[in-house]
């Protein structure tokens, strides 16, 4: 079991993300995107989109700096272990908090607003499940270990994950780890295997872009005008 989670699992989900990237590239590229719903409902939307988004954003910020940075770049720098915990802990903890309450946000618009219900495939409404519980594990795994320096992973979920990258996975490192921890993990696995089916695929486009992009503009129609069109005044009216 510690060889199938930890030495044969990532890189089934690793296949299955780069499958799913390739098939949707060549046979679904109009697929490709958010399925954007804001022309049946902004209010709620301007509420929970930017907390989901920058909240995701800071949370996998977080996770990059946790796993592949190793301790020594950040004693170099100062950042001993208490202040890395302190700083992990209650960054962690708040981006978490957005990131969770943009996706019950956004559930709660899908589900009050039926348009936005029938835009929602059923494997967005599993990437939601699954990406809830995956962000939900880790915020319940650092804050069962809070006491002193917390659970150290930089000494072994962190080489775990690098390892990966070398074909040559040190499962060993695993079995010590917390189970709340370890669940994380496999659930994380499981999301990243999952992505390409889902409208998150638009984050291996232009994640940057589209936290910084103006929301388009929908502009009522004046009912109270009609008739054609006036005039442009500035305009000389031309005859044969």
């Amino acid at each position: 079991m510690t060889t199938l989670l930890w030495g044969v699992l990532p890189y089934v989900a690793f296949a299955l993300l780069v499958a799913g990237l390739i098939w949707r590239y060549r046979y679904d590229k109009y697929g490709w995107t958010t399925r954007s719903s804001q022309a049946h409902e902004s209010k709620l939307l301007n509420i929970a989109s930017p907390a989901f988004h920058y909240g995701i954003l800071f949370v996998l910020a977080g996770h990059l700096v946790g796993l592949f940075v190793p301790r020594s770049w950040t004693d170099s720098i100062g950042a001993r272990e208490h202040t890395y915990h302190l700083f992990s802990l209650y960054g962690g903890t708040v981006a978490g908090a957005f990131a969770v309450a943009g996706i019950l946000l956004l559930i709660r618009r899908h589900r009050t607003h039926a348009p936005v219900f029938r835009a929602t495939t059923v494997n967005d409404k599993l990437m939601y499940v699954v990406l809830i519980a995956a962000i939900w594990m880790g915020m319940a795994a650092k804050l069962t270990h809070v006491s002193g320096d917390g659970y150290n992973y930089r000494a072994s979920i962190a080489p775990w994950a690098r390892s990966l990258f070398t074909l040559q996975p040190r499962t060993d490192l695993m079995e010590g780890v917390p189970v709340l921890y370890r669940a994380h993990a496999t659930i994380g696995m499981a999301l990243i295997a999952l992505l390409p089916y889902t409208r998150l695929v638009h984050m291996f486009s232009a994640p940057v872009q589209y936290l910084l992009r103006p929301y388009a503009v929908y502009r009522s129609r004046d009912l109270g005008q009609t008739g054609p069109r006036p005039e442009r005044r500035d305009r000389e009216r031309t005859g044969v």
